[in-house]
């Protein structure tokens, strides 16, 4: 029978992709002569062809999602070149909506927008029997879920030793935040729950300990969410992590009672803020209660041992630089662990496309679809904020520098991070490709030069966090800090006699260069 590839490319290794699984787990009597192929962005495309053709397929079948549709129409373009004779199906959210003018679209043969579980079976059975289909657009059916087969049993023992496994109990959104594809959903379908926890308790006992669920509201209901909970600490153990992403302002006390039994290390929760302005929220259809969601947030952060991945996004229609620079210094105060500061894109299909001419919105015209600028923020102060995201993640988001990030932000976070950011830029001119220890030195530059931080209190925080970063050798900016430009001795002083210091030193056997 001939052979069936389902390939995808992914963002990194460590990734498995749930939606070719499903894919798999639903093909009916071709399963068995089905291949999963996963490749990662920067997989040589000329390699992956090779790699499909040496599975001598009749059909593949691309995954398309909006962060590998560049590479993956490069991918389909060669296969075409030099099989044109290989039937070629897309899905994927990226290809289930304007798809029409895509060049993606046009190099392949069908495209299924939607729900893909048993459509693709459906497509590939009446291709392999000779039933080439009328339409090259096809429309997924949406089965109850009940009719869908779980896909947990194809995740093999290299998935569960060494990559994120993907789970859900449960698909849709109630929600309708127009920048979120989720949003045309009409509601949340939940799987059977304890068909979905037998399958998670199999998985439990082949070894798998990370747990990502990609449901959009875990939280929604409760009885549901604390029976899953609850399955987890039944089989709570030093390596167990399950990561959810929930509603802010949803946090009952059943669930609080749940929460505070998972110790540190055990439980992420991804908590989507986007902005705290309540008429950018109404203009997108954003429901949050703002004073629930910071109590939640708080009680978060003080109360239990979750790691909070707290989001806010750039460039909403309607939202200037000072109004999301409150929402973040109001992120700040409530001490989260992690905020992802995004930059607003035009997802296919979503419903933020009609604000694009009454807000002056402009997105690149190519994946990832990014905003350049709005008739609030313009181009150039756009770029700088995109700056400042990834220089956030650099250093905040990374953990790397727990002592001088108070010091950095000081009491006006936003704006002290800004000009740390533009400081940085303008001294590098590069956001990627920054060495560790060169990274270090930048900041403790940024601090006395740019933020204006005493140079003793600089060196200490920044040999505390580069200790902690694990390197056994100091690098030459710290030696040097430790005498100031006068000659004295006094920054060198402060920091040998440093107690924590001098005692992370040894404990970590660091030694200077």
């Amino acid at each position: 029978m001939p052979t069936i590839v389902l390939a995808t490319l992914n963002a990194r290794h460590h990734h498995a992709s749930l939606g070719l699984r499903y894919l798999a787990a639903n093909m009916g009597e071709y399963q068995q002569d089905t291949q999963i192929m996963e490749f990662i962005l920067q997989s040589n495309p000329e390699e992956v062809i090779e790699s499909i053709l040496a599975a001598q397929p009749k059909i593949v079948g691309f995954g398309v999602y909006i962060w590998n549709v560049v590479e993956i129409t490069r991918v389909v373009a060669l296969l075409k070149c030099v099989a044109p004779e290989i039937i070629v199906v897309l899905g994927g959210p990226e290809v289930s909506y304007e798809c029409e003018h895509q060049e993606i679209v046009r190099l392949a043969d069908y495209v299924i927008t939607g729900w893909g579980d048993i459509s693709f079976a459906k497509l590939c059975r009446e291709l392999l029997q000779k039933r080439p289909q009328a339409q090259k657009i096809i429309a997924g059916l949406q089965p109850a879920l009940a009719e869908i087969k779980l896909p947990y049993a194809l995740y093999d023992d290299n998935d569960i030793a060494n990559r994120t496994l993907y789970v859900e109990a449960s698909r849709g959104c109630p929600f309708k935040c127009e920048f979120c594809l989720s949003s045309l959903d009409k509601t949340a379908w939940a799987f059977d729950l304890d068909l979905f926890l037998a399958e998670m308790a199999k998985l439990y006992e082949r070894g798998a300990r990370q747990f990502k669920f990609v449901d959009r509201t875990f939280n929604l209901n409760i009885k549901a969410s604390a029976r899953i909970l609850e399955f987890f600490l039944e089989r709570l153990d030093d390596k167990l992590f399950v990561h959810f992403e929930v509603i802010p302002d949803h946090l009952p006390d059943p669930l609080k009672e749940l929460i505070l039994r998972f110790p540190a290390g055990s439980l992420q929760f991804e908590v989507g803020i986007q902005t705290f302005n309540p008429e950018v929220q109404a203009r997108i259809s954003r429901k949050q209660d703002t004073a629930k969601t910071e109590e939640n947030l708080r009680w978060l952060s003080e109360e239990s041992h979750a790691h909070v991945h707290v989001d806010l996004i750039i460039g909403l229609p309607g939202e200037d630089m000072a109004s999301f620079a409150q929402g973040f210094d109001r992120l700040v105060a409530l001490r989260q662990q992690e905020i992802q500061v995004g930059v607003l894109k035009r997802l296919r299909g979503t419903h933020i496309i009609r604000h694009t001419a009454s807000y002056g919105m402009r997105y690149t015209p190519y994946a990832p679809y990014t905003i350049l600028a709005t008739d609030r923020i313009d181009f150039t102060t756009m770029q700088r904020l995109v700056r400042f995201a990834r220089y956030w993640d650099l250093i905040a988001n990374s953990g790397r520098f727990p002592q001088a990030l108070p010091l950095l932000l000081g009491d006006s976070p936003f704006a002290h991070f800004m000009a740390l950011s533009d400081w940085l830029y303008a001294t590098t001119r590069k956001t990627h490709q920054i060495a560790l220890d060169q990274l270090f030195g930048l900041v403790y530059r940024g601090m006395i030069e740019c933020l204006s931080v005493p140079q003793t209190e600089a060196l200490i925080a920044v040999e505390h966090d580069f200790i902690l970063s694990g390197s056994k050798v100091v690098p030459a900016f710290l030696k040097a800090g430790k005498a100031d430009k006068d000659g004295s001795q006094k920054a060198k002083q402060v920091s040998q006699t440093s107690r924590q210091v001098r005692h992370l030193e040894r404990k970590h056997g660091v030694t200077e260069a």
